[in-house]
């Protein structure tokens, strides 16, 4: 999870049984959007954020052929918390951070 996200998302989504490890928790809140992907991808996770700055870092990696493990964005304004947790769990059901590899998902799903 990004610094950007909101608790309830983080706590609706292990009340769910869903690993979680927040930029906080990683010490990694201080990282710029490059960095944070780079660590995200150390640890072979998928990285959530709610911040259009990830999504364009992102984007610049998908242009320049650059690997990232994957990225899930929402925008803040247009996804509810309850929305998030419910499409977060389901893709986390069902896929593996390798099927994500260099992908972009955007909530909510559809």
């Amino acid at each position: 999870m990004d610094v950007h996200v909101p608790r309830a998302i983080t706590e609706g989504l292990r009340l769910r049984g869903i690993d979680v490890l927040t930029a906080q928790e990683d010490d990694a809140r201080a990282l710029a959007d490059p960095e944070l992907l780079d660590r995200a991808a150390a640890l072979g996770r998928v990285l959530f954020t709610r911040d259009v700055d990830l999504l364009v870092e992102a984007t610049r990696r998908q242009r320049s052929n650059r690997s990232f493990t994957g990225l899930v964005y929402a925008p803040q304004f247009h996804v509810t918390v309850g929305q998030c947790v419910h499409d977060l769990e389901l893709i986390a059901a069902t896929a593996e951070p390798t099927d994500l590899a260099g992908r972009v998902e955007y909530l909510p799903l559809h």
